[in-house]
């Protein structure tokens, strides 16, 4: 099958979020599949452009007329994959190339992806790569599937596009004379975009496209109610007969415990004993907490964003400080959650360390130091973080929305019958609850407690499901 995955981000190239963690992953795990050519299509950003390790050649030039305008692209091939994903770049110096700073949060962000969108489309209809299924994410590819039916009809007639929603809170608003101004469609599509007097792109996508699918199964059933959905509630339920959620995976082969180069000790299930307490040792001394064996280090590895679920954790900051165990906590993001843990850390230096700043490799000592990971998001479409924690034996507890919910079945007090300690509704208390179940198992009784962190390092968090179940709904758009 020939596949086209078409996205705003993806590692190693660019990446801002968990998207561009998928985009690295999801592409490489389809292409291992028999009989499949895929091919991932991201912008060229200044920051590709100028890294030297990637060896580009130019296959295509042609222009992007946008209402009015008329834009130069290009088409980069990436000459040194070493899968069977052949890459390629959109090539423009004044929306990509030129541009410093963030790949997000330019004025012109809408304009800016509505050109990549159709610049994708004229690409593969230029290099003659007619795809069976476009594979789109989020609102920066949402006009995709409006294009390919408007515009592009003739020379993609057989192919089926798949939209993808990541995070429905973020929808490609724009005022209503984007869609003459800058998208120039046939009058006959207005409706499918116009929301609130508006254009929504994600609202036009979901319309237009053959297939709509979330990144956990919970997240689907959820944008369903308003309190998830963002004001796309009605859109998606008008749709839900061709919406299905599939949980994401993670690079099992990037998050190793067995191979993985930022770690001071490696291991596995069978020498986890030995393995995790040796790379415990080692972050609490590197963050500047006492080196101690028998306390729990609880950690947490995220953007410092409202939604994650840190006025949870604020509000039992203190209350967490009198329990005998540490806190460390990495990530950057909204300033008055930098400053509170900050400040959390100055007044108990020897039981919380607080890493205001953005490092990967400290990111898997952290995973692999740590007994006890905490995940309060208020929403998670899906959650990555859950599964690096597990994948290194670190039990996590998590709040039961979105892809938390499918990923952290919950155990008992005991620690059997599920993957972590979970809590069902979003409040400060409910959370302590939860943390304390874990406190009081690691400190009453620690092979109940090792035996969970084995059973959760021996989960296949791999790719290979989820990159089936994208092969059986491509199957399923194509009559297959």
């Amino acid at each position: 099958m020939r596949i086209a995955v078409l996205a705003s981000e993806g590692a190693p190239y660019c990446k801002s979020g968990g998207l561009g963690d998928v985009m690295e992953a999801l592409p490489a795990a389809l292409s291992r599949i028999d009989g499949n050519e895929v091919v991932l299509i991201l912008p060229y950003y200044k920051k590709i452009k100028e890294n030297p390790a990637y060896e580009v050649e130019q296959v295509a030039q042609f222009d992007v007329d946008l209402g009015w305008r008329r834009q130069y692209a290009g088409v980069l091939k990436l000459k040194n994959r070493k899968d069977n994903v052949q890459v390629y770049f959109i090539d423009s110096l004044y929306y990509f190339g030129g541009r410093d700073g963030a790949i997000y949060g330019h004025l012109d962000d809408g304009e800016r992806f509505a050109f990549f969108s159709k610049a994708c489309l004229i690409g593969l209809a230029v290099m003659n790569f007619i795809p069976d299924v476009i594979q789109c994410n989020d609102w920066q590819t949402a006009p995709v599937p409006v294009l390919l039916k408007a515009q592009f009809g003739a020379c993609f007639g057989n192919t089926r596009c798949m939209f993808t929603i990541h995070n429905i809170e973020y929808q490609g608003w724009a005022s209503a004379d984007f869609f003459d101004d800058v998208l120039a469609l046939p009058e006959e599509y207005r409706l499918r975009l116009d929301m609130s007097g508006a254009v929504n792109v994600m609202k036009g996508a979901i319309e237009a496209c053959d297939m709509v699918t979330t990144v956990s199964e919970s997240y689907a059933k959820e944008l369903m109610y308003p309190y998830y959905a963002h004001g796309l509630d009605s859109v998606i339920a008008g749709n839900c007969g061709k919406l299905t959620g599939i949980t994401n995976g993670i690079d099992t082969g990037t998050f190793n415990p067995e191979t993985d180069p930022a770690l001071p000790a490696h291991y596995n299930a069978q020498s986890i004993a030995v393995g995790k307490a040796a790379c415990k040792a080692a972050l609490q001394k590197e963050v500047g907490l006492p080196v101690r064996e028998d306390v729990p280090v609880l950690v947490m590895v995220t953007r410092l964003a409202g939604h994650k679920g840190l006025d949870l954790l604020c509000h039992i900051g203190y209350r967490l400080m009198q329990e005998d165990c540490q806190l460390v906590i990495l990530g950057t993001g909204e300033a008055h959650y930098e400053n509170f843990f900050r400040e959390l850390a100055r007044k108990f230096p020897k039981k919380a360390a607080a890493k205001i700043t953005f490092d990967l490799g400290l990111a898997s000592r952290i995973y692999a130091g740590g007994d006890i990971y905490l995940m309060p998001s208020k929403s998670e479409p899906c959650g990555l973080s859950q599964m690096n924690a597990m994948r290194y034996g670190t039990v996590p507890v998590v709040h039961a929305t979105g892809g938390l919910r499918d990923t952290v079945p919950p155990c008992d007090k005991e620690g059997k019958g599920g993957l972590g300690f979970t809590f069902q509704s979003y409040n400060a208390d409910d959370f302590y609850g939860a943390l304390q179940n874990a406190l009081r198992l690691y400190h009453n009784d620690p092979d109940a407690f090792r035996a969970l962190q084995v059973t959760d390092m021996q989960q296949d968090f791999s790719w290979n499901v989820p990159a089936g179940r994208y092969m059986e709904l491509f199957r399923k758009m194509l009559g297959h």
